[in-house]
């Protein structure tokens, strides 16, 4: 059964009350950015005091510190002037369910959802399937804390990542709603330099 219309629903709702919302200027105006994991129970508006127009929100699998989350943290900066990043992770991440090989060989036998059972995902689809799931690197997790450092990391020793842009390392805890830091990541990304706000 389709959300289409409880979704075009809450749409009518929301925009019927939108008011000077529309007004909200390009650029982030809290200057910010958080990369986080797209797990439905997260919410970041929420766990980070967000209001519409405060900051950019990338999303993925994981959370991950991806080819793409990175064009997006750039343009962030380069073109609207963000000046910190949060890396945000969280406990209980479906990512760390699979690895690279299990993903791969569920889609290579179809291409319908798999179940979750006390051993992990197994595919309970009729085929066929593809076997390009096994060309792609799926950016699971074996270890929480390491990697939220992996991808501070990753985003600090980027070539078109500025110096002077902090970035924080932390795990939300979908038991609590707190966020908890990774000091490692937050180390690792701390700025080695400082802006010029002179001009």
């Amino acid at each position: 059964m389709s959300v289409l219309d409880e979704v075009l629903a809450a749409n009518n709702a929301y925009a019927a009350d939108f008011g000077e919302k529309g007004d909200l200027g390009l650029p982030p105006a809290r200057r910010f950015a958080i990369l986080t994991c797209m797990d439905a129970r997260l919410d970041p508006a929420k766990y980070a005091g967000l209001s519409e127009g405060d900051a950019h929100v990338i999303r993925n699998a994981g959370g991950r510190a991806s080819d793409d989350a990175i064009r997006s943290l750039v343009i962030s900066y380069k073109l609207l002037g963000t000046a910190e990043w949060f890396v945000v992770h969280h406990t209980n991440c479906g990512m760390e369910f699979f690895t690279n090989e299990l993903m791969g060989d569920l889609l290579e036998s179809s291409l319908e959802t798999a179940a979750l059972g006390d051993e992990g995902f197994y595919d309970v689809g009729k085929g066929p399937g593809s076997p390009e799931g096994k060309n792609i690197d799926w950016l699971t997790i074996s270890d929480q804390q390491q990697a939220v450092v992996d991808d501070v990391q990753r985003i600090r020793s980027h070539p078109l990542v500025p110096g002077t842009i902090p970035v924080y390392g932390y795990v939300y805890h979908v038991e609590t709603g707190r966020l908890v830091e990774v000091p490692a990541a937050t180390e690792a990304g701390r700025a080695s330099e400082t802006a010029d706000n002179s001009g």
